[in-house]
């Protein structure tokens, strides 16, 4: 397997909330993008697993860096929660979660959003395995794309992919700083 894989799905789901204000009813559809990444590591599954669990190695690579990160905490269990605070040129980026599903050292399951940005939650899964002596790390997430009042199927798509995109290349970003991590904790 090479070191770097991904690939996108749009998927054709369709969801329908009704939000209510004071004002009015707002009727808000969504569609859901799949965005699947892999990567390769020179290490345990226990050590990958570990960096996305453990607080104090987690400020080093999930969404944040040390240098920049404020908070990084969470409560593992199913059911728990999870947090990271990262503070970059004065702007405060707070991503929060659920864990929905955890199996040691193979599968976590968690919930993603940053309210500063949507009210929306993706749902991220991760499998971890070993493979000979490395281990690989399979990605997926559901990315929840909203849509306006009178997007076409085009519109519809091309927000999926512009949305993938980005995260995408967010992730690519972390996976990095996830192998220099997991790496160096071998040597």
């Amino acid at each position: 397997m090479p070191d770097k894989k991904f690939w996108v799905t749009l998927m054709a789901i369709k969801r329908t909330a009704v939000y209510s204000n004071s004002e009015r009813m707002i009727q808000m559809t969504t569609s859901t993008v799949v965005l699947s990444m892999a990567r390769r590591f020179n290490a345990s599954d226990k050590a990958v697993y570990e960096a996305w669990t453990n607080p104090e190695l987690m400020k080093k690579w999930l969404f944040t860096q040390e240098d920049t990160n404020q908070v990084a905490k969470n409560v593992l269990r199913a059911g728990g929660s999870w947090e990271i605070v990262d503070r970059r040129e004065g702007v405060e980026y707070r991503a929060i979660g659920e864990y929905l599903e955890l199996k040691p050292p193979h599968k976590l399951m968690f919930s993603f959003k940053m309210p500063q940005l949507s009210d929306h939650e993706d749902r991220i899964t991760v499998w971890i395995s070993m493979v000979q002596k490395s281990c690989e790390m399979a990605f997926v997430q559901e990315i929840v794309v909203p849509h306006e009042e009178g997007w076409t199927q085009e519109d519809v798509k091309r927000t999926g992919t512009e949305s993938s995109e980005k995260s995408r290349a967010g992730w690519g970003l972390m996976f990095e700083n996830l192998k220099k991590l997991v790496e160096q904790r071998v040597e």
